[in-house]
This record gives C-alpha cells, structure tokens and sequence, in this order.
C-alpha cells in the first residue's frame, strides 16, 4: 500500500475533498491502522472550521476510528499486526502535565486528539499512539465499534462515575446521539431509567432502548415528575441547551448529581439555595482515557448495547458529515472503506 484514499480539509472552513496520500509510517510509539470505519461526529467540525489553535490544515478528520493493526513502529510493546483495534477522543497523552501525573489522562494540557491535533480516521489508513489504542471485541462489527468510541464512552463512563448504584433512579435528558446509547447504558447497569425528551415521538423507541419512564418536557414539567418518583440520583444531560438542563436540577434527589455530557454555550442557571437544600451538583464529564474506551467496547459486547447507525463509504463523507451537521441522522453517521 504505497497510496491511499483520505477525505481532507485544506483550509479552515473548506470543503471535505477525497485525496490521495502516502502511506503513512508508524513512527516510535506508534502504530499505523488500516482504517474499515470512522464516524462522523459533531465535535469533527472543530476540525472542519479550525475551532481549536492546534488544528493545522490540511487536516483529515475522524475521532471514532476502528480498523486493524497493519505497522507496528518501533519500542511499542504489547500490539500486534492484526489486531483490532479502535481510537476515539483520546488520542494519546503526554505523561508530563501534572493531570498526566496523577493519572487523570483524558484531561492532558497536550491531549492529542486524532482528526484534531493529527490526521484522523476518514482515511483508508492512520497512525496513532499506542496509548491511544483500545481492544475491540471480535463480536463487534467496525461500524458498531466506532460510535461507542466517542459517544459510547461519554456516556458509558459518565453513568459509572456518576454515583448511582443499581436500583437507583437515573435519568437520560435528550433521547439523541447520545442519549440512545445513554439509555441503553443505564438499563444494562441496573439503574430505573427514565428518559427525557420533546414530544411523544421518541417513546416508543426510548422504551425499546430500555426505559422504565419516559417523560415528555414539552407537556410535563419533568423536575416535579422525577420528584415524584423519588427524585433522580443522576441526570445525565446529552443536549445542548443550558435552559433544558436547568430545568430539570430540582428533579434531583438529595445528594442528586446533574452530569453534562452536551456541549452548549447558554449558561446553566440553579440556584444557591436549591444546590445547598438537597446538597446537589452539576458536574462536567470529559469522555475517558483509551482503556475507558476498552472497558466500553467490552460492555457493550457483553450486554448487546448498540448504537443506531447508517452507513455510507468513504468517498461520501462530505455528504455523511452534512446530514449529521443538519441533524438529519438518526442516530450516527458511519463512513466504511470496504476493507
């Protein structure tokens, strides 16, 4: 493989155009992977329009990266050629910073992000750190795989941090791409699931997903219903208003913890009083290290968790990336390169 075929962006805020690259080569540390699937996230638009310094065109996009080992660099220890392997957010850390040193490392000062800070997934091959690498269980399918490697683990790792035992109530706000894996997760954990969204529409698939509890934030005022049922020990907010995440604070229980996982600009707006009455939080949950990933990736596996997927192939990825920037997609968007 002397050539391959990537999806780039030139300049900021340019077209996604299909190129052809050299091979990439593994350098120390690193691994090249043959690319079989990639989804196409929002955050890929921090990419597209050159959102963060660090982003140096042209760059190839893609975060959720699931394919298989085929060039191992050297003093990498522990992976093979032919591994399956995946790549999400979390694309290597520095070991330096003192998050790194106390071993929080998703939130690395030089986290690097492939498809941000280095080449991503909408390509036929890349190379990544083999800190980066997570395991995929050979009963997951590539395009299933690579949603749960940034969606997934938001939501996987934010419901196992987030205090909750099983048997305790625990809401999903917003039944999206997030919210349909969040569901999922809190069913499978034991937790009593309630989900949270506009409208009727979404019922009959929240509940299909797992839901004991589905409640409609357009007809019902969903902080007095949770209270109803005892209050919620964690709400889990997958969307991006700030005014909907207010909203549903008082629904929690004493010692209750809203965990934002949606990325918005409006603020959150609570109370002091209503935080220090029920001694409540609001917390912010950054995705998970790769092993985070992993663990993800094996639950999954383990308890059927699935994400809602449509599929289109490599060379299709501008129109892939504006059905999800229109919020067309129901409920990731997954490119494959048939290999």
């Amino acid at each position: 493989m002397t050539k391959i075929r990537a999806v780039q962006v030139a300049q900021k805020g340019g077209p996604l155009e299909l190129v052809e690259r050299e091979t990439p080569v593994p350098k120390p540390g690193e691994v090249r992977i043959k690319v079989q699937a990639c989804g196409v996230c929002h955050s890929d638009s921090v990419a597209v329009n050159g959102l963060f310094p660090s982003v140096k065109f042209p760059i190839v996009p893609g975060h959720e990266i699931a394919g298989v080992i085929d060039a191992v660099g050297a003093d990498v220890i522990g992976w093979d050629v032919g591994t399956r392997v995946g790549v999400g957010w979390f694309g290597g850390h520095c070991g330096r910073c003192e998050p790194c040193r106390r071993g929080d490392l998703v939130d690395c000062r030089n986290l690097r992000i492939p498809g941000v800070t280095y080449d991503g997934g909408y390509a036929e091959a890349m190379v990544a750190p083999a800190d980066a690498l997570a395991l995929i269980p050979d009963d997951l399918s590539v395009a299933e795989a690579a949603p749960l490697l940034c969606a997934g683990v938001t939501t996987y790792n934010a419901l196992r941090e987030s205090g909750a035992r099983p048997g305790d109530l625990v809401a999903i706000l917003g039944i999206g791409g997030l919210g349909h894996l969040g569901v999922q997760f809190a069913a499978k954990m034991g937790f009593r699931t309630v989900a949270i969204a506009r409208g009727r529409d979404k019922e009959p698939l929240a509940r299909q997903l797992g839901a004991h509890v589905y409640l409609d934030s357009q007809k019902q005022d969903v902080a007095a219903e949770l209270t109803k049922l005892g209050g919620a020990k964690t709400i889990l907010a997958t969307v991006t208003s700030g005014k909907a995440m207010s909203a549903v604070i008082p629904g929690l229980s004493v010692r209750g913890r809203l965990v934002v996982v949606g990325v918005g600009f409006d603020p959150i707006e609570v109370s002091p009083l209503d935080l220090i009455a029920g001694s409540l939080s609001v917390t912010g949950h950054a995705s998970g290290a790769s092993i985070d990933s992993q663990d993800t990736l094996a639950f999954s596996a383990l308890t059927g968790v699935r994400p809602t997927i449509e599929t289109m192939p490599l060379e299709r990825a501008s129109e892939a990336y504006d059905k999800m920037m229109r919020n067309e997609a129901r409920f990731r968007m997954v490119l494959t390169t048939g290999q």
